[in-house]
């Protein structure tokens, strides 16, 4: 039986093939409840999967810039238009060898704060429109550049055409452009083959249920408003502060505390989240129990 109150984190082992709106239209079917997602991922793509339901969906914005981690399979001497394996071949050359040493130093250059351009086929979106919708009516579009950073590549497997990668990285970053640069640097091109997200946030693959139990087993990989963003510094109010922060006024910081947003619980009920503003107060920017 399903609760009639559900508010907070649904984590998913996406499977290969259906896309990211598909597993939230899904879980909004099974559940009745507003579902939204913190962070797509490729129909090709399997892994992590973080969905948020009823009033957790007002706490979106803090789930996107959380960092991921992936195993990533890259193919070498194949180029493809999308950057993955499911796009037109572009071009195609003979594999160097490359010692794994060699290897290791041409995927350190990638490590650090970079700038990586977004693949033509991507949902960014520019003029009000997907860039992959225009790639598709073969409208030439310039794809943004974005500053990402790569915190790591770890090399966990290497035959002569197919490298598999660890991949730890900044929200917003593009492993099908890092697989399409890694090829670039080598001289021969190279193409997403596999993608696993392994981790989102605090949210890791061992802890996601897959899309088929969602319905009977939702409960293993279910995680309430409480339980979410403890990275967020957790501040317990009075009755008279709660009161306020119900109605949207200020509160006093903590003055041990100088984090930028903080989660305001009273009692064990998390009621809003806060922003620090001036003169040492904590203004609530999203009130989850309202009056």
């Amino acid at each position: 039986m399903l609760p009639v109150k559900l508010d907070g984190a649904l984590v998913i082992n996406k499977p290969n093939g259906p896309t990211s709106h598909d597993i939230v239209q899904k879980v909004r079917k099974i559940f009745g409840v507003k579902v939204g997602h913190t962070g797509t991922l490729d129909p090709m793509a399997t892994g992590v999967l973080t969905l948020v339901l009823g009033r957790a969906t007002r706490l979106t914005r803090f789930f996107q810039t959380n960092d991921k981690e992936y195993l990533a399979s890259i193919k070498l001497g194949i180029a493809t238009n999308t950057f993955d394996q499911e796009g037109k071949i572009i071009k195609e050359a003979p594999v160097p060898t490359i010692p794994p040493e060699q290897a290791r130093q041409i995927l350190s250059q990638f490590i650090g704060n970079i700038s990586q351009q977004a693949p033509v086929f991507s949902a960014i979106k520019l003029r009000g429109k997907p860039l992959y919708k225009l790639a598709r009516q073969n409208q030439h579009v310039q794809p943004p550049w974005r500053n990402i950073t790569i915190h790591r590549i770890v090399l966990k497997k290497q035959s002569h055409k197919i490298w598999e990668l660890d991949v730890h990285c900044s929200s917003g970053t593009y492993i099908r452009s890092l697989a399409q640069d890694i090829g670039q640097a080598l001289g021969c091109g190279a193409h997403l083959q596999k993608l696993c997200r392994t981790r989102s946030g605090n949210f890791e693959i061992s802890q996601a249920i897959d899309s088929d139990q969602i319905e009977n087993q939702w409960n293993q990989s279910f995680f309430p408003l409480e339980m979410l963003l403890p990275e967020l510094p957790r501040v317990d109010l009075d009755d008279q502060q709660s009161q306020k922060v119900r109605h949207g006024l200020d509160i006093s910081k903590p003055k041990t505390q100088e984090k930028d947003f903080f989660r305001l619980f009273q009692g064990n009920h998390l009621i809003a989240i806060g922003k620090s503003s001036e003169n040492q107060l904590i203004h609530p920017i999203v009130v989850l129990d309202p009056i």
